[in-house]
């Protein structure tokens, strides 16, 4: 059964026929189940349509939004003026999504300070990254939605410790910029009390699904890239789904649907993303935190799993076809021209390597992506393809939008509340308990 569904204005092509029994046999999913699943994703789609209508969710309003993009955008040549290198401090959502975003432009030559994300607490990592620039030309952008996150709050103690020590406490305050919620929280209050700038985070938006929001666009900003593009993209997966008039002919529906399905069908229990593209390995660590932080509740949740094509066709591909049946694949390739040198014919063909002559880096990959999906399905594992013609702006915007609403609609089918994260509150009391006990008598 062929359920590809193409939408040329959504940049990517959603292929999902290698998900089906009628496809890959008794190890796929059945159409009387996927229809079910599919059903149930109505009720879900009407929320989405009302939160939209409504504003009530500021990731399905962001798309269309532009009246901030002038501001972020001056935001960002200022730090562009002023400095060679920006440090970004912050963890999870406030980290993730700007990572997946400058990640984009890792092949581009514009003239942008180096951006560095620090999103963990090691202190060998962090003092290298400190002492790694001049610190009089290291701007830091400090991001955290409650302004009270540990490990964001531990950066920017030490890094403003630093950099007073280094250049003054006025010159100091002038490299840092703060985004937070509004009202009091211990990152606002560092920031007035030292002079610090700082922008509002809207209190609506968890951090997971902030990515088209001052949080990822601002470092993409800085790095270069089109802030309208990746709205607009966004906007037409978001559009095409408020417009369907059926769960089938939205691609994040149906993408709810063959997971829900297989996980109750198949016990499938783990959802594997396999991008064969670099600049969208961080997209896939980005999802890999929108996915399990939204749907990992009430013993729900696949858990997802990040393996990059083709590296891991030589370190996890034996597993995927040989070990437990209990994963469906997502593989993401580009399906268009890539200009990139071809290998010498002679040199190929003096070692026996004929069948690399006169092809390109861009060719193997390609038939290597086209490889593995079929070697899943002929091997009874579903998969499904993402399909790329390019990737830039608009095409890393629809991903991304796909990503949150799919994730969205699975969180409704499973009754689980996709915005909140009840479970890692205990860790982080524990966290502070810890700290406050080891400086007791």
């Amino acid at each position: 059964m062929d359920l590809a569904l193409s939408f040329a204005a959504m940049r990517y092509e959603h292929i999902t026929d290698s998900c089906f029994s009628s496809s890959i046999g008794a190890t796929g999913l059945s159409l009387a189940t996927f229809q079910e699943a599919l059903r149930e994703t109505g009720p879900a789609l009407d929320s989405l349509r009302r939160w939209h209508t409504e504003g009530d969710k500021p990731f399905l309003t962001l798309p269309e939004k532009r009246d901030d993009l002038a501001s972020l955008r001056a935001r960002a040549d200022e730090l562009r003026g002023r400095f060679t290198r920006l440090v970004v401090l912050g963890t999870g959502g406030s980290s993730l999504g700007g990572q997946a975003l400058v990640a984009l432009a890792a092949e581009r030559a514009a003239p942008a300070p180096a951006i560095v994300f620090l999103d963990n607490v090691d202190p060998v990592s962090f003092e290298r990254a400190l002492a790694a620039g001049d610190l009089a030309r290291t701007g830091f952008l400090v991001i955290s939605k409650s302004g009270s996150t540990a490990e964001t709050m531990a950066q920017v103690l030490l890094a403003l410790g630093r950099v007073r020590a280094a250049l003054g406490a006025d010159q100091a305050a002038a490299q840092f910029l703060c985004v937070a919620e509004p009202g009091e929280s211990p990152l606002r209050r560092l920031a007035e009390r030292h002079g610090m700038a700082i922008l509002d985070h809207d209190a609506r938006l968890g951090g997971r699904f902030s990515v088209l929001s001052l949080v990822g666009l601002l470092p993409a900003l800085v790095a270069g890239l089109d802030g309208e593009a990746l709205r607009a993209g966004a906007a037409e997966v978001l559009h095409a789904l408020l417009a369907a008039r059926q769960p089938s002919n939205a691609a994040p529906a149906v993408g709810a649907a063959l997971g829900v399905g297989l996980r109750r069908e198949q016990g499938m229990a783990t959802t594997v993303l396999m991008p064969y593209l670099d600049r969208l390995h961080a997209f896939g660590l980005w999802f890999s935190q929108l996915w399990a932080e939204s749907l990992g509740k009430d013993g729900h949740g696949p858990t997802p799993a990040l393996a990059r094509g083709a590296t891991d066709q030589h370190s996890q591909l034996q597993l995927y076809l040989d070990g437990p049946r209990d994963k469906m694949f997502s593989l993401v390739m580009l399906d268009g021209p890539v200009a990139a040198p071809a290998i010498d014919a002679t040199l190929a063909e003096d070692v026996d390597a004929a069948y690399l002559a006169g092809k390109s880096l861009a060719e193997l990959i390609a038939a290597e992506a086209r490889a593995t999906a079929a070697t899943l399905a002929a091997a009874g594992r579903p998969v499904r393809l993402f399909t790329i013609p390019v990737l830039d702006e608009a095409t890393l915007g629809a991903l991304m939008m796909h990503a949150m609403l799919e994730t969205v609609i699975t969180a409704h089918v499973l009754g689980v509340d996709a915005f909140d994260q009840p479970a890692v509150e205990r860790g982080k009391e524990l966290t502070r308990r810890y700290l406050a006990e080891a400086d007791a008598p």
